[in-house]
């Protein structure tokens, strides 16, 4: 059997990362999987590696990495100063899809923001993206409220 672990993204996995930021038909429009590597990219893994409150994982089958996931720890005053975990950037190889990595990933998600004393977990997913929001249904999320973004 392949071994499967998640551990904190490093440096030499920004480029397996990027690739699987692109490994569908939005990610496509919005990254640049090409080689070298933006600087884009390796800016702001540097900055969330730096930031104590931001934890960048990739989920390893074998020697490959084939997902990852990105979890903020976001301090807040509402509901008694209850503290919260932002879920971003979750992907799974699509040659890995459907092989229960995506629900093992968010777990550990999960329980990384439980440790950290988080009272709840929250995450944003396009609205096109009708298969993740019946994952993300069946991990317990609920659509409780309306995303709005506004583009800069």
């Amino acid at each position: 059997m392949t071994e499967i672990a998640i551990r904190r993204a490093q440096s030499s996995d920004l480029p397996s990362i990027v690739t699987l930021l692109a490994d569908d038909h939005l990610g496509r429009s919005r990254e640049d999987a090409s080689s070298p590597l933006n600087g884009k990219y390796v800016d702001a893994f540097e900055a969330l590696q730096r930031d104590a409150n931001q934890l960048m994982a990739v989920l390893v089958v074998g020697d490959a990495v084939a997902g990852c996931i990105q979890v903020s720890f976001i301090p807040g005053l509402s509901h008694q100063g209850m503290w919260r975990g932002q879920i971003e950037s979750v992907r799974i190889a699509s040659r890995h899809r459907n092989e229960g990595l995506g629900r093992r990933l968010l777990d550990w998600a999960i329980a990384e923001c439980r440790k950290r004393g988080c009272g709840v977990v929250q995450l944003t997913t396009d609205k096109s993206r009708l298969d993740a929001q019946r994952f993300y249904e069946s991990l317990g999320f609920r659509g409780s409220h309306e995303g709005m973004k506004l583009k800069l």
